[in-house]
C-alpha cells in the first residue's frame, strides 16, 4: 500500500508496532486531520472466505470510526464465492457499494449482475487490469454494451479526454487537415495512448472488437516501436519513404531490434496513415470514433506488431 501511495503521491499511514486495528484507524484519521487531508481511506484486511474474527474487527472499526461510506472489494473471478462474500458482508457490516476487480473478461459481467441483485447495493467502480489507470467508474449500460459486442466508445472518449494533451491533439488535427501524418505524430500519439491503459483493453471497447477471441496485443511491443522511432533521424521520421535497407539495419542496431521488426512496424505505420487520412476535419476523439467504420476496424485488427 505504501508503494502504491508513493506512485500516486498520496500519504499512507502505517503503524507496524500495533495490531489493534481500531487504534490504527483512529491514529490514521488524526494524522490526516493534522495534515489537512480531505479524504481518508481505511484499507482493511482482505479475505476470500468469511471468518468471524474479521467480521468482528470490521464491526469494531465501524462503531468507533463511523466511516461515511463502506465499499466492499470483490474479485469477480471467484464467481459464486464473490456473491457469498458480498451477502455476508452486507448482512454483518452493511455496505454502501461494491468495487469489482478483474472485470476485463466479458463473461464475468454475470458477477456484476449477481452482486447487485443479492445486495441491492450499487457497483461503483471496476478494475480491468493491474495498472492504476485500469480503475474506472462502473456504468451498467456500458458493461451491457461490451458484453453484447457493441463496444464502449464513451469510456474510450473519457479516457482520451483525461489523458490526451490538448496542444498535441490540436497539432494532430492540423496535420490531418493537411493530410500529413509522420512518425513524429505516431510517436506522440503512441505515448498518449499508453497513458490510457493497455492497448488490448482499449481495442475491446471498440464496436465489433470485443467478441474477437484472438484479439491479443502485447504492450511490450510498443516499447520496441518507441525505441525504433527514437533511433531514427528527424529526416527519417518526417519522410519514412527514405528508409532503405542500410538505414533499417542502422535503426535495428540502435533500437535493439531486427530488420524484420522494422519491416513489420513500417507496414503497420502505412496502414495507420491510410486510416488517419479517412478522418476529415477531426475535432477531437469524439468525431474520430464516430468516423470509424467496419472497414477501419478490419484494418485495425490486421495491424500486426
Amino acid at each position: 500500500m505504501q508503494i502504491v501511495g508513493a506512485q500516486l503521491n498520496i500519504p499512507v499511514y502505517a503503524n507496524e508496532q500495533s495490531k489493534d486495528v481500531v487504534l490504527i484507524a483512529r491514529q490514521s484519521i488524526s494524522e490526516a486531520m493534522s495534515k489537512l487531508n480531505d479524504v481518508v481511506i481505511l484499507d482493511t484486511a482482505g479475505r476470500l472466505q468469511i471468518d468471524e474474527k474479521l467480521m468482528q474487527e470490521l464491526k469494531n472499526i465501524k462503531s468507533n470510526v463511523r466511516p461515511h461510506e463502506i465499499l466492499l472489494i470483490v474479485d469477480s473471478m471467484t464467481g459464486q464465492d464473490a456473491v457469498n462474500v458480498a451477502v455476508a458482508f452486507n448482512e454483518n457490516i452493511g455496505i454502501d457499494g461494491v468495487i469489482l476487480t478483474k472485470l476485463d473478461g466479458d463473461t464475468r459481467g454475470g458477477a456484476a449482475l449477481s452482486v447487485k441483485k443479492v445486495t441491492g447495493r450499487p457497483i461503483k467502480y471496476i478494475t480491468t487490469g493491474e495498472k492504476l489507470s485500469d480503475i474506472e467508474e462502473f456504468h451498467p449500460d456500458r458493461m451491457a454494451s461490451r458484453i453484447l459486442g457493441m463496444g464502449d466508445v464513451l469510456s474510450i472518449i473519457e479516457k482520451a479526454e483525461e489523458n490526451f494533451d490538448i496542444e498535441e491533439a490540436e497539432k494532430l488535427q492540423e496535420q490531418l487537415k493537411k493530410k500529413e501524418f509522420d512518425l513524429n505524430d505516431y510517436l506522440s500519439q503512441l505515448r498518449q495512448v499508453k497513458k490510457m491503459g493497455s492497448f488490448s483493453s482499449i481495442l475491446k471497447m471498440l464496436p465489433g472488437m470485443g467478441n474477437i477471441k484472438d484479439l491479443k496485443v502485447d504492450d511490450k511491443e510498443f516499447i520496441k516501436i518507441e525505441a525504433m522511432i527514437c533511433s531514427m533521424s528527424d529526416e527519417e521520421r518526417r519522410n519514412p519513404k527514405i528508409l532503405n535497407g542500410s538505414r533499417r539495419v542502422r535503426i535495428a542496431k540502435g533500437s535493439g531490434t531486427t530488420v524484420q521488426d522494422i519491416n513489420k512496424f513500417m507496414k503497420t505505420f502505412e496502414m495507420t496513415q491510410k486510416m488517419m487520412k479517412k478522418f476529415k476535419n477531426p475535432k477531437g476523439m469524439k468525431n474520430i470514433m464516430k468516423n470509424l467504420n467496419p472497414e477501419d476496424l478490419k484494418d485495425l485488427k490486421n495491424m500486426k506488431m
